[in-house]
């Protein structure tokens, strides 16, 4: 039998991630917002998912203008779904979660474009991401 006392600090953010991104898309695909979808769970949310979807809603004018300038050749409309909220995320931690190093927020972005979206997502989160990180974090950080 497993527990979850042994469970990392990572395991459970990379968890929230994929939570927050689930509950994302089922805003996005509705149209309605994050708190509406967050205020419809029988069982609340882990204080950390709640903190990406609303840091995410917070601050979307400024996380679509960095993905908008920083997605060569391509518009928010034209992107899949779910690497436009794969980038969402990923740019919230890179403004707003210092303490988050990276590598981390690339490689857990990337991972969760290769998951669930599509064969070339992997490659372009992880483009527009570094260019972003480079922009708001200063080089290599």
């Amino acid at each position: 039998m497993s527990s979850n006392r042994g469970e990392s600090r990572s395991d459970r953010r990379s968890e929230a991630r994929e939570q927050a991104l689930g509950l994302l898309y089922e805003a996005t695909t509705k149209g309605i917002g994050a708190d509406e979808v967050l205020a419809t769970r029988i069982v609340p949310v882990e204080t950390a998912v709640d903190e990406l979807m609303r840091g995410v809603a917070d601050r979307s004018s400024v996380i679509d203008e960095l993905i908008s300038s920083h997605a060569r050749d391509w518009s928010i409309e034209r992107m899949p779904t779910i690497d436009v909220i794969v980038l969402r995320i990923g740019i919230y931690e890179l403004l707003d979660r210092p303490e988050v190093p990276v590598a981390v927020v690339i490689d857990e972005a990337v991972e969760l474009a290769k998951t669930f979206s599509t064969d070339d997502s992997g490659r372009f989160v992880n483009g527009v991401l570094a260019a972003v990180a480079k922009k708001v974090r200063g080089a290599d950080q």
